[in-house]
């Protein structure tokens, strides 16, 4: 949100958060929200750089195509475990998991400081 109306909300007695604080979710339960985003987002991107379809891909690693879309979607019946195990699978390096993780934990630390 831009600063210039977060401090006009703020001036109508709006009261401006995030999803933490509105959900009101703990630091764990966000960071593993935002784990669950991320890998989710890297499976999408993986997926659309390979030119698979949802379907494609759910034969490769043994699912259905509704799976993958709640995968994709970071649904919460979706463990971190299937969303790693998923990305091993089709071929995606470990290195390029890390570095999901990673900036993760960036976004995490720049949220905290602002």
């Amino acid at each position: 949100m831009r600063k210039q109306k977060q401090v006009r909300l703020e001036a109508a007695r709006w009261k401006v958060g995030d999803a933490t604080d509105f959900l009101g979710l703990s630091a764990e339960e966000a960071a593993i929200v935002s784990v669950r985003a991320g890998l989710a987002k890297l499976l999408r991107e993986m997926r659309i750089d390979r030119a698979l379809t949802q379907a494609q891909l759910a034969r490769l690693v043994r699912s259905s195509q509704s799976r993958v879309a709640k995968m994709e979607a970071a649904d919460s019946s979706v463990s971190i475990d299937l969303l790693v195990r998923t990305l091993v699978a089709s071929g995606t390096s470990g290195a390029i998991i890390g570095r999901a993780f990673a900036d993760i934990d960036s976004r995490r630390k720049v949220r905290r400081s602002a």
